[in-house]
């Protein structure tokens, strides 16, 4: 019996999921050059997820066993420009990304101004353990990047919400609501670090001083701060199937409206605007009659697919 079992933990933890975040700025006006060999390697490895490259630097979300995971980190390190890149993991039981892409851009994370650039200033980083003493000073400023559908799903106690729709409405919410001569102190931070890094490239060229950001997000806050100690109240959306992280970034409560995007409470599916795969209560106004039946059309298949796979499954087990 022991044997089986030891058996079958082999067997779990080598098909469990590892999904490996990073970025990293950094000159790279070669990003074309990089993007099909990294590809090729990515597929070849059976590796799924999303990586961009921009002449700014990398950043990327990949899936996979560990094995594989630990093949594609060690290809992107071996160029000397990567070696020191610092990536964050969680587990997931089922493959999250249904397919691999490597794209190029003009930003890895998009603000839209062009002459800022964390390759030449940001601001000063701040370990998790060190987050709850900044935060918690009054004379801090405590600004939360991310979108308002982020934010409003969880966020940092004394966080401020811009309510962005994107990343490119920053700037202006810091024009409009932030004064370099009022706000001596500011402290900002998202889910994995890249967009509060720069953003506080961009505070520094507008004459803040005293800028600080979370280094390694959210994700690493809560993989590394306990529950009890934490000023994290919510949880945490994140970009692939999971949805949103609690501490130790296990999965949290809600799901994705496969509509729109955006992320679901058990409170919303109770409501009639809800219908799976099709409608949520955050775009059922907005839903045009064509996209409805396309939705439903779409939700079928899936519903298909999943009653096939059923009876594969039953055929296999009797």
């Amino acid at each position: 019996m022991k044997y089986f079992v030891e058996q079958i933990s082999t067997i779990v933890r080598t098909m469990t999921q590892i999904v490996a975040t990073f970025y990293k700025f950094v000159n790279l006006p070669d990003a074309a050059e990089i993007q099909e060999p990294l590809l090729s390697y990515c597929l070849a490895h059976n590796v799924k997820g999303t990586i961009l490259l921009a002449p700014e630097g990398i950043n990327g979300t990949i899936a996979a066993t560990r094995d594989r995971i630990n093949a594609v980190l060690a290809f992107l390190c071996a160029d000397p420009r990567f070696a020191d890149l610092e990536h964050k993991e969680s587990t997931a039981d089922a493959p999250p990304f249904e397919r691999m892409k490597v794209r190029l851009k003009k930003e890895i994370v998009t603000l839209g101004v062009p002459e800022v650039n964390p390759n030449q200033k940001v601001g000063i980083y701040v370990s998790p353990h060190e987050w709850n003493a900044l935060i918690s000073d009054p004379e801090v400023t405590v600004i939360d990047t991310r979108n308002a559908y982020e934010v409003n799903i969880g966020t940092f106690q004394r966080a401020q919400n811009p309510q962005t729709r994107s990343f490119r409405q920053f700037p202006e919410y810091v024009h409009q609501n932030l004064d370099p001569s009022q706000h001596k102190k500011v402290a900002m931070f998202c889910t994995g670090g890249i967009r509060c890094e720069k953003a506080s490239s961009f505070l520094l060229s507008q004459g803040f001083t005293e800028v600080y950001h979370l280094k390694g997000g959210i994700l690493k806050y809560l993989e590394e701060v306990p529950a009890e100690d934490s000023l994290w109240e919510g949880e945490c959306f994140v970009f692939d199937e999971r949805v949103a992280v609690v501490h130790a970034l296990e999965s949290g409560s809600y799901d994705m409206c496969r509509s729109c995007g955006h992320p679901i409470s058990e409170a919303d599916k109770t409501s009639p605007q809800y219908e799976e795969g099709v409608s949520c209560p955050h775009c059922f106004a907005d839903l045009t009659e064509e996209k409805r039946k396309r939705q439903q059309e779409k939700q079928k298949q899936i519903e298909l697919a999943k009653n096939r796979t059923h009876v594969i499954s039953s055929d296999r087990s009797a």
